[in-house]
């Protein structure tokens, strides 16, 4: 920032503090808020007049107040002191000062005088400083032509601001009669240019016609010193390009592919790469007895290879000792230097066996699918899964990062497959830790889409695992992140081939005691899967991307400042480019949104989401379908008993739903945040489905996509709107019968065009039809009618005419109850579908006795 004087009435005069435009930074933050601030926001009034300001004077102006206000409240001046010091206060406390005393007739005019040096880019004819390198010629095919030690040469000239002109000799402004009326002028400017470079004034006394020496080993000050304080006032200064990117020696790595690493097989980080130490200077790296020929008996700036490089006696001492000492580096950091193609800053050499070992990195190649794999991927699918096997066989983790719905699982399974066929598995396993709430939906996928892999399930009162040496233990074994918190250390007494995380954001905080045991379980490698944007937390990935590959990105404090701040505080491109290209072949994420795989994509995704019932919800079932089996039992008539068994029906879908819409509880919620927190947490917890519907809404909000969700009952939205509201805290959109029609318009309005506006709840009979929601990628069934007609006319409210993206559709069912047994029915048998249309759940009431005990059970 720098001070502005201006004259108020009589002797009285102003200063501002303003945005130093000259500074590049500073201007180019200026016209990032010239575009932000809306027309008319900052204004000038004249009297009672109030004058309209442009886009560059309310930046400005806006500007002048914030810094004017931190200067008067938080300088660290001697606020007694400058009260009693008129120019003090000026500057530091009240902005202005009348000078009407005896001897201050001057003052101000000294000030003004003072200040003009911040201004001297802004004058008629602006000095410009030239330095041209005093060699004739280098001998750029010499390895160490540096030592040639010709000094530069400084000149000086003067340019108008109004006419497109190029600058003028200041030898020929002294000279030419032509520049007699503005000589005075420029000697004047160049007068203040000489306080910041006492030099030229014997350069000007002289006429200017012979140009100043600069030694090399004094240009450093001069680069260093005076040019950054003459570009900040706004002075030009035209130097050689390759002076503009003075570069320094740093140490650099030469890295080698081992030759072991080029076999087949299972590899290590540490196998992969050997290196030497190396000094990098520009492009080229020296060996360090050629490093010492280079700087030997010279200082300052050099001449190297058609560039320059600055030689400081201190880095150079620093680089010394390192190579003297140098650090020990694990194999993980020798892959890091070797994709992001630096170490330190400093550019690597890479021999041809390194070359090769990246390239193999980076593409995947063709992995044929395993014949036992039930499914056809798509191709985006197949080149994730010939990624994740890829990086298996080299012995590296993998973070499969794509959206929601594109598939994550059957990647991973079709992978865990081929490792099974390859007798990868044959003595270590697969361990997969997943959610409570995606149990069931791996053990159905895995029978699904690889039925030849045996599994089994550690979970629940009766877990056991097959520790003996020489038992036959389960190609996978599935279990949840709580029992391998508890059961860590029999977990990790165990051999794992592959370890697997599903929705690997649980292991996102490195400090708890969930993360910890995930991490201290060994394996021959790691796969993270994960649907929630990468980008956005960069800190809270380090440690999924940690797990996947440990130390590879380094300790968190060095991670944050490596890459977190530059690129979510910095917008730093060349870090984020940095960071693709040290991650790509381990971080995999593919959107919906991009073309290569929406045009590879169905225009609609339906995904069964198999839930558990929990404890409370389990006691409940039970109880009502002992009870509801022996009341119909003792039914007679056909019209009685059918109403019943629908009656039974309804019962057990509020209990599946949340045992609280069933036992009519309501939502009493406590003050505080923490207790509201923790009553929420609760009351999910209570449900299967409310546990995997809050992970569902997490995963769509953190992708900024919009859902509709639907249930039957009113009850049951308004359960689901607490658990948003408190979650959120904000309330969601809540279509229902109760509604008017103007005030369903409205709702309807704000969902399609308020992008704040991402979850839309519906009850099935209001919203199940004649909407139009297009802004919606994702629908929710909450709940399920058994009708497919009706539960398509539902989803048809996003999948519909003038929608440009993909629908997912998520259709919760809890496990081992009625839903999932209709559900299959309906699935399996397409007449039974057929039955279904038009007449609901009609046809569950004709069943005989058995037939419903086998139905209702619990399994």
């Amino acid at each position: 920032m720098v001070p502005q004087l201006f004259a108020l009435k009589g002797q009285e005069v102003g200063l501002r503090w303003l945005p130093a435009t000259l500074d590049p930074a500073v201007r180019a933050l200026l016209q990032r808020l010239e575009a932000a601030l809306p027309p008319g926001r900052v204004a000038l009034r004249q009297g009672r007049k109030t004058l309209p300001l442009s886009a560059e004077a309310q930046a400005t102006v806006l500007c002048s107040l914030f810094l004017d206000h931190f200067i008067r409240e938080w300088s660290a001046v001697d606020r007694e002191k400058a009260a009693a010091d008129k120019t003090l206060a000026l500057f530091f406390l009240s902005g202005r000062a009348l000078y009407n005393g005896p001897g201050e007739g001057s003052l101000a005019a000294g000030i003004h005088a003072w200040l003009a040096r911040f201004h001297l880019a802004r004058r008629e004819h602006a000095p410009v400083l030239c330095l041209d390198d005093g060699a004739a010629q280098e001998d750029e095919e010499g390895e160490h032509a540096g030592h040639n030690d010709a000094p530069f040469a400084l000149t000086l000239a003067a340019e108008s601001g109004a006419a497109l002109q190029p600058p003028v000799a200041l030898a020929t402004v002294l000279a030419d009669p032509a520049w007699a009326q503005a000589r005075f002028a420029v000697l004047q400017t160049v007068s203040l240019l000489a306080e910041f470079y006492p030099p030229l004034n014997a350069y000007v006394s002289a006429g200017a016609r012979t140009p100043l020496r600069i030694a090399a080993d004094a240009l450093p000050a001069f680069l260093f010193d005076t040019l950054p304080v003459v570009r900040l006032l706004g002075i030009r200064a035209l130097l050689p390009k390759a002076l503009e990117r003075l570069l320094r020696p740093r140490l650099s790595l030469q890295i080698k592919g081992q030759a072991s690493s080029a076999g087949g097989g299972f590899l290590n980080a540490d196998d992969v790469f050997a290196f030497d130490w190396r000094v990098a200077v520009g492009d080229q790296l020296l060996t360090p007895d050629a490093f010492e020929d280079l700087v030997h008996e010279a200082t300052g700036v050099i001449r190297f290879k058609g560039g320059y490089v600055y030689l400081d006696a201190g880095e150079i001492e620093r680089l010394r000792a390192q190579l003297a000492r140098p650090p020990a580096l694990s194999g993980s950091e020798l892959l890091r230097a070797a994709l992001a193609g630096e170490y330190a800053g400093a550019p690597i050499g890479l021999d041809e066996a390194a070359q090769r070992l990246l390239q193999q990195l980076r593409e995947a190649g063709d992995v044929e699918l395993p014949d036992a794999v039930q499914a056809t991927l798509r191709p985006y699918q197949q080149r994730g899964y010939a990624w994740l096997y890829r990086n298996a066989c080299l012995g590296f983790g993998s973070v499969i990062a794509d959206d929601m719905g594109l598939g994550k699982t059957l990647q991973v399974i079709a992978t865990l497959q081929k490792l099974r066929d390859d007798g990868a598995l044959a003595d270590a396993k697969a361990l997969v830790i997943v959610p409570t709430s995606l149990l069931t939906n791996w053990q159905k996928e895995i029978a699904r889409f690889a039925p030849t892999l045996s599994i089994a399930v550690f979970h629940g009162a009766r877990r056991e695992l097959v520790a003996k040496p020489g038992a036959q233990r389960p190609d996978v074994l599935l279990t949840t992140y709580g029992i391998a918190r508890s059961e860590a250390a029999a977990l990790k007494a165990l051999a794992w081939q592959v370890l697997v995380v599903d929705e690997a954001q649980n292991i996102k905080n490195p400090a708890t005691a969930q993360t910890r045991a995930v991490k201290a379980i060994p394996a021959g490698s790691f796969i993270a899967m994960s649907g929630t944007p990468v980008e956005n937390r960069l800190s809270e990935y380090w440690s999924i991307i940690d797990f996947a590959n440990r130390g590879y990105l380094g300790k968190l404090p060095q991670f944050v400042k490596e890459y977190a701040v530059p690129i979510q505080t910095h917008r730093d491109q060349q870090v984020v480019e940095r960071f693709r290209r040290v991650t790509a072949p381990f971080l995999l994420r593919r959107l919906k949104s991009d073309r290569t795989i929406i045009d590879d994509l169905p225009d609609k995704i339906e995904q069964d989401q198999y839930c558990t019932l929990s404890a409370a919800q389990s006691a409940l079932y039970e109880s009502v379908v002992q009870e509801g089996l022996r009341v119909i039992a003792g039914e007679s008539d056909t019209f009685r008993r059918q109403g019943l068994v629908l009656q039974m029906i309804l019962a057990l879908k509020q209990i599946c739903n949340h045992p609280a819409q069933y036992l009519k509880q309501g939502q009493e919620r406590s003050q505080g945040p923490e207790q509201r927190h923790d009553q929420e947490q609760t009351e999910a917890a209570l449900s299967g489905k409310a546990e995997r519907f809050l992970e569902l809404i997490d995963a769509i909000h953190a992708s900024h996509g919009k859902v509709l969700v639907f249930t039957q009952f009113r009850e049951m939205g308004e359960l689901l709107a607490g658990w948003l509201r408190e979650r959120y805290a904000r309330e969601p959109l809540f279509l229902h019968g109760g509604l008017t029609r103007s005030r369903r318009d409205a709702l309807v309005e704000r969902f399609q065009n308020d992008r704040t506006e991402q979850v839309f709840l519906l009850s099935l009979k209001a919203g199940g039809s004649g909407l139009n929601l297009t802004a919606a990628s994702s629908v929710i069934h909450y709940d399920l009618w058994w009708n497919p007609a009706v539960e398509a006319q539902a989803t048809d409210r996003a999948y519909r005419i003038g929608q440009q993206q993909n629908v997912q559709v998520h259709r919760l069912i809890t496990r081992a109850t009625f839903e999932e047994r209709i559900n299959d029915m309906i699935r399996a048998k397409r007449e039974l579908a057929e039955l279904t249309v038009g007449s609901g759940e009609q046809w569950i009431g004709h069943l005989g006795g058995e037939e419903l005990a086998a139905l209702f059970s619990l399994h």
